[in-house]
């Protein structure tokens, strides 16, 4: 199935599928408020049927946008955005604290019938305006079948430690408060997938009993207000981010349905790790926005279909 790109520079990438769908929006224009962690986020995300799958903006966490690489603690600051987790004292606004991911241009930008690859080159700023880290990224929109409903696209980042000493990454979970390990690549979902059904290989769909899991994917399928539909999400690593002797840390699930649906590739649940100075770390990612509510047997063949 063929894809149509649109760019509109300076503020964001379009991908529109054959049937006229804009399935992907990418904004690269940072949003103006700074309190929410200013960086490129994708939204909104949409099925082949026009299922939007991401939400904007809640109002319980405005700095939640679609699908956006986060570090909720990292060295002491927050590149996540909002309110920062302080042992003892809970969450507080301590803008001095809230960092931002600047664009720096596109390095690579490769358009075929079918397929979008984008690499991407962004700066991590500390709020005192210091250049900590340099990340490379890389978008990739690809195989969309109508027959199946579904889509995919890969996310990746290489980060490399521009400071003199070592970026520490952590997570409310590490700075001690219990099973709150968000931090990495996040999705927030609209309100209609609140109360939706998680499952991973060989569970029984309890979003609870998921919370700190570990596995190659986790799917998240919901019944949308409005409309008779259903939608499926399938958040999947790459094999190498679950090889020990190749990730730099291992990677477990932080996921809700309830109150609110949340899913991230939490990189630093339980446990901090370092970056040291001048070295670089990676992960890929791979997001499938379905129409329809898949079930494991049929995400599992999907998958396997899907080469990296």
């Amino acid at each position: 199935m063929s894809i149509r790109v649109s760019h509109v520079h300076g503020e964001h990438i379009a991908v529109e599928a054959a049937n006229g769908t804009e399935i992907l929006r990418y904004v690269y224009r940072p949003d103006p408020e700074a309190f929410e962690a200013q960086k490129p986020y994708a939204h909104p995300v949409r099925t082949l049927g026009g299922r939007t799958v991401t939400g904007y903006r809640p109002n319980d966490h405005r700095w939640h946008k679609g699908l956006q690489m986060t570090a909720s603690h990292l060295s002491g600051q927050n590149f996540w955005g909002g309110n920062c987790y302080v042992h003892g004292r809970g969450y507080l606004p301590l803008p001095e604290r809230v960092g931002s991911m600047r664009h720096d241009g596109f390095t690579a930008f490769t358009v075929s019938e079918a397929r979008l690859d984008v690499t991407e080159a962004l700066t991590w700023v500390e709020n005192g305006g210091a250049e900590w880290a340099r990340e490379e990224r890389g978008l990739a929109v690809h195989s969309v079948d109508e027959a199946a409903g579904s889509w995919a696209l890969d996310w990746s980042i290489r980060l490399t430690n521009l400071r003199a000493e070592p970026l520490a990454f952590g997570s409310p979970t590490t700075a001690g408060r219990d099973m709150a390990g968000y931090t990495g690549l996040q999705w927030r979902g609209p309100r209609d997938f609140t109360g939706g059904t998680v499952f991973a290989p060989d569970t029984d769909g309890d979003a609870d009993k998921l919370m700190g899991s570990q596995s190659p994917w986790l799917a998240f399928t919901t019944e949308h207000d409005d409309v008779d539909a259903h939608s499926t999400l399938v958040f999947a690593h790459a094999p190498e981010n679950l090889d020990a002797g190749t990730a730099i840390h291992e990677s477990h699930w932080f996921v809700r349905s309830q109150p609110f649906p949340t899913v991230a590739f939490s990189w630093a649940f339980f446990e901090e790790f370092e970056l040291p100075p001048g070295e670089s770390f990676e992960y890929r990612y791979r997001l499938v926005v379905a129409d329809g509510a898949w079930d494991s047997e049929r995400v599992g063949e999907h998958l396997k279909g899907l080469a990296w």
